[in-house]
């Protein structure tokens, strides 16, 4: 108990000044992320601990997955999306319009518009970015469907796999990526940051792969997702920001919040 007051107080005396933002930096300038940095007077820097190496068509044939047996298609990234119409064009595959999408939150759903002609009886999301949202609406429309659950071959959702099961879902994943941990030790090591917010457990794993020795030590660590809220925890770490949430949709937004109340009570 007393360590968990001392660890309160060390947060909430901290200064923040610096934020690892463990993502690419927006292409726009009009990105939130900056108009948080001027409003709260702190500096972002944007390096991903992760990237992403397709899985080639030659090698996603093993997994003896015919795409054009499903009838739907459950999308928790951008990244899922960008690899599945990739492996059917290297494939040489017409996804058939009458297609069902299902997808975490509307920015992924809105991503499709870059591959598909964009229609709401057919694309489908969750409310506030969360698999249970995502998750109401697949039941609303399942009926006969036969999903096709994109995802990376070492970050596959448990959650959502879980559910499909326990719900009788018809179901198979379809692995076209995997995550690598980028080397981001000479940037942990040069910067001492106030606070780092990760996007997935691959992400976490990543911090680790850099530094098996990484200590908190007061650090503040954000999350986005379930699973990489889990996936903190999982490895020690004590979590203070957590998205998506109600009224915290977006790490931008959860950020805010915990910004202003850090303020508030300094």
């Amino acid at each position: 108990m007393v360590k968990e007051e001392a660890k309160k107080t060390d947060i909430q005396s901290k200064v923040i000044q610096k934020i690892l933002i463990s993502q690419p930096r927006p292409d726009s300038d009009k990105s939130p992320y900056f108009e948080l940095s001027r409003k709260f007077n702190v500096e972002l820097d944007f390096h991903p601990f992760i990237r992403l190496e397709p899985i080639i068509a030659k090698d996603f044939r093993k997994q003896k997955v015919e795409i054009q047996n499903y009838t739907a298609v459950i999308f928790t990234s951008r990244n899922a999306i960008d690899h599945f119409f990739r492996i059917c064009e290297e494939m040489k595959l017409s996804v058939s319009q009458d297609t069902k999408y299902f997808c975490i939150t509307e920015a992924v759903a809105l991503y499709l518009q870059k591959f598909i002609l964009y229609r709401k009886r057919k694309v489908f999301f969750g409310t506030d970015g969360s698999n249970k949202s995502m998750f109401d609406a697949i039941n609303k429309h399942k009926g006969n469907e036969k999903f096709l659950y994109v995802c990376s071959e070492n970050q596959q959702d448990n959650e959502i796999c879980g559910w499909l099961k326990a719900n009788s879902c018809e179901f198979t994943f379809a692995f076209m990526y995997r995550s690598e941990s980028n080397n981001v030790k000479e940037i942990l090591a040069k910067n001492n940051y106030d606070i780092i917010c990760f996007f997935t457990p691959s992400g976490v794993k990543s911090l680790f792969d850099n530094m098996p020795q990484f200590k908190q030590n007061g650090t503040v660590i954000g999350a986005f997702g379930n699973n990489t809220s889990k996936a903190v925890e999982e490895a020690g770490l004590k979590l203070d920001i957590k998205a998506p949430l109600p009224q915290a949709p977006s790490m931008v937004s959860a950020l805010e919040q915990f910004l202003n109340s850090h303020k508030k009570k300094k």
